[in-house]
Parts: structure tokens; sequence; C-alpha cells
């Protein structure tokens, strides 16, 4: 099933490690690299020696906190494995890696609590259309027999998961494993190839059963094979393997593989597997809708880096792509500066890039993660770059130091460049800058990054909420501005009419004058001071939902003027609105937020504890086994929502928020953010 002898070469694959948090995606790209050469030795997650997460980030909290390439030669075939972070708060970072891959490797661990995880990658998979096996990683840990974890797994994939191997135990230690597709044993050899054995006695009636089970659901998808099953002929090894393969490209099985990358056990099956079965580049272009193009690459991943500069991680599906070549589909027209490999944190300098392969484009300025580039001008194919999923956590920040804000402008520029599922917003109303992401850790990852790569360090403190403030009832009142000194004097005088409207009503101007006591060229004066007094009303904040009707008023021939009027205007607002018994108003969210059914009475429980009003829960379309919860949330509770989410939901839980209406806030709570509110003013 190899390369014939005398073929051209065939194009690199590209391959993506994905998986739940801690599953071991790291250590398996360390196994592969071990086990193909590109390393000499395997390092440890725990001794800190991994190729990938390399950076002083991912060793200090012991989690993959973005992306990790590596290029590597296997029997004559090229494969570059992108190892995707499992943490839900770094999994965007894998968004567009997904779409330029050939293939994935699910990396889960045979544990019930990484259900619904596991679901959330998969899900992922089967909607891009992307074949992908499930590597059952940590099998020699597993508590419970392979028959019992794969039906454990299935509600996690909408498609058949197929199990190919099962394991030989000897003593409560997993010594190797059968592989029902060549119907061959294999045990496990410390620092080498596992050694080919007979199927043990003891395990032939399983075998049977097991590879039996495998046949019937290969069966489901091939009439020939089922008439021969029928029959009880036993089918040709080479129709398994063509059904294996065909199954897999078309995304109507998962196939289950089994292994420990922490002992290299099940590395050489998962390779065989991937270099035999997984589709080539041509099968990814059609898919994206590239298949025509004669020159295409699509960029997953942007890097900043202390030496090489800027580096855009790109997948190339149409023609060659060299250093100095121009390329279009940023901003603007950019030559390469080098093209290069990565492993792990290091670039390595190479030649041309042709369809297939997975490289680094040397500093395209304008070059942003998702965008497609070409060679040829005006013929740029545009892929689907993915969706952002919407920030669910903020901070607001400043510099520590005030000459550190220009470093600390620019360093967040790239660091949003780098993960655009940060983003970064200027409340210019609350006059602060808001950093936002995924989660708690997502963000102090990034803060962390922002000292190390470009010593900028940041204050954070919790963001401030825009309450409102509106009135309960009208009045009426005169402002009078009267000002002598010498020369032209000041003076207006207005009478307003001021008024409760509906909440959501805004604010309306109005006028009744007659008889010319307020000259109409000074009406606009007039709305102007109301407007500027309604920025911060009686309690310090803005004020809506209010009407204000000029109803009388006089002037001076000589000493009126627009800036009087103005005056005048708001300092009748001043004395008013006092007197129309002020009241606080807070934001209220409209919040979806996703879970798995069985958290849904924990999730309820936190929404009513953060002042939530539960409006409902329903199936979540499309996710068998996960719950929607509508309710409104006070976004002043929003901000530590995601850390009680994620808890109760081992991790996967998120909301949509969106702003629905405000809400006076009296008592207790009212009383602390005015109390907040002179501490700012003091």
């Amino acid at each position: 099933m190899g390369q014939a002898q005398g073929q051209p070469a065939r194009s690199a694959r590209c391959i993506a490690l994905v998986g739940p948090y801690l599953s071991g995606k790291t250590t398996l790209l360390e196994a592969i690299l071990a086990r193909t050469g590109a390393i000499d030795r395997q390092g440890t997650a725990a001794a800190g020696n991994t190729t990938g997460d390399a950076s002083e980030e991912a060793r200090h909290h012991g989690m993959s906190v973005e992306l990790n390439a590596a290029t590597v030669d296997y029997l004559g075939d090229a494969f570059t494995f992108l190892d995707c972070p499992g943490s839900i708060e770094f999994q965007a970072d894998a968004a567009n890696v997904l779409a330029a891959c050939d293939a994935a490797v699910v990396v889960c661990e045979p544990d019930p609590k990484k259900v619904p995880a596991l679901q959330l990658i998969l899900k992922q998979l089967e909607d891009r259309g992307i074949p992908h096996f499930l590597f059952l990683n940590k099998i020699d840990k597993a508590e419970t027999r392979v028959r019992d974890i794969i039906p454990m797994l299935q509600p996690a994939s909408t498609v058949p998961l197929v199990l190919r191997q099962i394991p030989i135990w000897e003593g409560g230690i997993v010594s190797g494993y059968v592989d029902l597709a060549l119907e061959r044993a294999h045990v496990y050899r410390e620092h080498a190839t596992s050694e080919v054995i007979d199927i043990p006695d003891a395990l032939t009636a399983r075998e049977q059963e097991a590879r039996f089970s495998m046949l019937e659901q290969l069966a489901d998808y091939d009439d020939e094979l089922m008439e021969q099953l029928l029959e009880d002929v036993p089918p040709p090894r080479d129709k398994v393997f063509d059904d294996l393969a065909l199954d897999l490209r078309e995304g109507v099985i998962c196939p289950v593989l089994l292994g420990s990358a922490e002992n290299g056990n099940g590395i050489m099956r998962l390779l065989k597997a991937l270099r035999h079965e997984a589709p080539f580049v041509e099968a990814a272009a059609e898919r994206l809708g590239v298949a025509d193009a004669k020159s295409c690459a699509f960029v997953v991943k942007t890097i900043h880096t202390a030496h090489a500069g800027k580096l855009s991680l790109a997948r190339v599906f149409a023609g060659t792509f060299a250093d100095g070549d121009a390329v279009f589909g940023g901003e603007a027209e950019e030559r390469i500066a080098g093209t290069f490999d990565v492993l792990g944190q290091e670039p390595v300098k190479r030649g041309p890039a042709k369809p297939g392969d997975t490289v680094a484009f040397g500093r395209l300025e304008s070059v942003k993660t998702g965008d497609t580039l070409s060679t040829e001008k005006g013929a740029v194919p545009a892929i689907e770059r993915a969706v952002m999923p919407e920030p669910v956590f903020g901070l607001a920040l400043v510099a520590k130091e005030k000459k550190d804000e220009v470093k600390l402008t620019t360093g967040l520029a790239k660091i949003v460049e780098e993960d655009p599922s940060i983003a970064i917003a200027h409340d210019q109303d609350m006059a602060q800058m808001v950093l936002w992401g995924q989660g708690e850790m997502h963000l102090r990852v990034a803060l962390e990054r922002l000292i190390r790569k470009y010593g900028a360090a940041a204050a954070t403190y919790p963001r401030e909420v825009p309450y409102k403030e509106t009135i309960r009832k009208p009045t009426q009142v005169r402002g009078r501005h009267k000002k002598q000194s010498g020369g032209h004097g000041q003076f207006g005088d207005v009478v307003l009419d001021i008024k409760p409207q509906a909440r959501g009503g805004g604010f309306t101007f109005s006028e009744t004058i007659t008889g010319g006591v307020v000259p109409k060229n000074y009406i606009p004066s007039v709305e102007h001071g109301v407007r500027d007094y309604l920025h911060a009303g009686p309690l310090g904040f803005p004020v809506v939902d209010v009407a204000v009707c000029l109803v009388d008023g006089s002037y001076h021939s000589v000493d009126s003027s627009d800036m009087a009027f103005r005056q005048a205007g708001r300092l009748a607002m001043s004395e008013g609105l006092p007197q129309c018994q002020p009241v606080l108003l807070e934001p209220i969210m409209a919040v979806e937020i996703a879970i798995p059914s069985e958290a849904t009475p924990r999730v309820n429980s936190i929404v009513s504890s953060h002042r939530g009003q539960i409006l409902g829960f329903d199936a979540r379309p499309g996710w068998p086994g996960w719950d929607v919860v509508q309710a409104h949330i006070p976004e002043a509770e929003i901000q530590t929502l995601i850390v009680e989410l994620r808890s109760a939901t081992a991790g996967v839980g998120t909301f949509q928020a969106r702003h629905d209406h405000l809400s006076e806030l009296v008592g207790k709570a009212a009383d602390q953010v005015l109390s907040h509110r002179s501490d700012q003013a003091a």
C-alpha cells in the first residue's frame, strides 16, 4: 500500500492533533517526533523538555496555551502535525487550523467525564467534514474494558466509533494489541518497534467477535461486504482496508486506535493508518472550494518571534511559494522574506513550498490569520475564515507605568494578531480599555506573554459597568444665568418642563415658546446645555429616558448669547433633576447558556445566585445531550459567571450575552454602586 518505487513523491499531509484538556496531545506529538527520528529522545511534560509547549507560559501552567507545529518524515511521506490546545479557553487557536488540515487525530482518555469535551471537538470536525481518527490514549491506565469504553464515548460522536484494535492484557497491564484489520497480534517492546506474535488463544474468541463487529459497521456502507458477511465468506484483507480508508475519508466512521503516548505504544500503528488512509491535499482543496486555484495558501496562525519577526503559518493548496515571491490577499502586496519549516518554537529555513506543505512565511506584515494568499494578482481565491467565539470574560487594564503606554498598545496589537479570539475594546463613556477573551486563564496567559515578549506590564481591574440613571417624577424649573463683569454681561433665562419617559424612550427635547421670549436662534443652545448635564446626573451617571420641554424664559438684547443660554439650560437641569426622584438603572443582559444537560440544575442555581431571572431552557439544536438556558442577568453579575459555569460543567459550558434593557436598581446593591462612584470621584 506504500508509495511505488519510481513514482513522484506524494504531497505532504497536514494532521491536526486535537482533544480534551490534558488528554496527552503534546505527549503524542513528542512520541511521534521520537519514533520518526525528528528528535533524539522523547521528552515529557512533567520534565518540561518537550518540543511542543516550549513557551514559558505553557510550561508554567503545565498545559498547551498555543498551537505547536512540527514536520516529520515517515517512510518517505511528509507529515506536518499541528498540536492544538485542549482547554476550551484556548481552542479558538485551532479554528483556522482545522479548515486547512487533511485529517485530525482526536486524542482522548478512557474517561466518561471527558465525553462533553470530546463532543465539542468531534462536532467541529463533523460540521466541517474533516476525516478523523480517535486515539484512545493512556490505555495502560484504563479501569474499564475497551468493549465498554466505546459505548461510553459513542454519544460524543454522530458517526460510529469503529474499534480497530483490542488490547492484550497480562497481569493487569496492557502488553500489546490485536489489529482487527490485519488479524495480527503485536507485543510492545521498550524503546523498539512492537513484535508480531500469534493471537493468544485466550483472545481468539474476543478477536473474532470484535472483528465481526468492525466488519458489520463497514458493511453498512458496502453492499458487497454485507453479502460476504451474510454468506460467511471472509472478505479479502485489501477490501477491508479499502473500506476503512474510504469510509474515513467520506466521514461516515471514526476509526478508534489504542495506545499510550507516554510509553510510545501504538504510535507506529497510528502513523501507518495516517499514511495509508488519510487523504491528501487535493481532498482538502476540494472541501474548501479551491480545487481549481492556480495559486493558493491559507494562513492558519500568526506568530511573532524575537529573531525571525512576524511569521505567517500557512497551508499551501496550489502553486509554489518561494522566498522573494510577491503575494496578494492581505491588505497590500507583500514579498515573502523566507520560507520556514517549524519544529516547536524554532523556524528552520527551507526551499520553496509546494502543494500540501505547511510552512511559515516571513515578514508578511499586512497578512492576518485567516487570509488566503496567492502569487497571482487579482486571482486570489477566498477560503472562508473561521468565526471566532464571542468573548466571555473581560478585564480593564492600563499600563503600570505611563512610559510603557506605547509598548502596551503595540504589544496588545500583536497579541490580538496572534490570537484573534482576544479583543480590545475602548469604552469612551467609561474611560477604560477592556481586554476580552475566552476565560480567566486565557487572559492571564495573554498578560504574561505581554510582559515576556513585549516588556509591557499592565495593571488590571474589574471593568466598570455602564450604569445609567433616570427620574421617577416630573418638575418645572427655572434656570437663570446672569453675570456682569464690565462691558457686555451674560444673560440667559429659561423655564423647563422635565418629565420621565418610558424605559427605552431615550431623551427628547422640545419647545413651546411663544412671543419670542427666547429667540429661536438661542433655542439650540438651551438644548446643548441640557445635554451637557445629562452626561452625569445627580447620582453621577448618564441620564436616560427623560423628556425636556422649553416652555418660557427671557433674554437681554445686549447681554444674551448662545453661551449664556447654554449655561442657563445646564443650570435648570442641575436644579431640577434632584427634585425628580432620580433612580439608578443597571444594564440587564439577555444570556444564552450552552451546557451539558446533566449540569442544567447546577447552572440554574448559578443563574439565581447572580440575581438572574431564568426565562426557560430547551434542548440545544443539533447537540444531543446538551441544553440551552435562557436568562436575564445583570451585567454586573456576569463578570465572574464564566468561572463558575466552567467549574460546574467540567470546563465546557459557555454563554453568549446581549444587552437587553435597563432596570431600576435599589436597596443595598444600589448603595454599593453609589458608594463606589463616590470613592472614585473623591
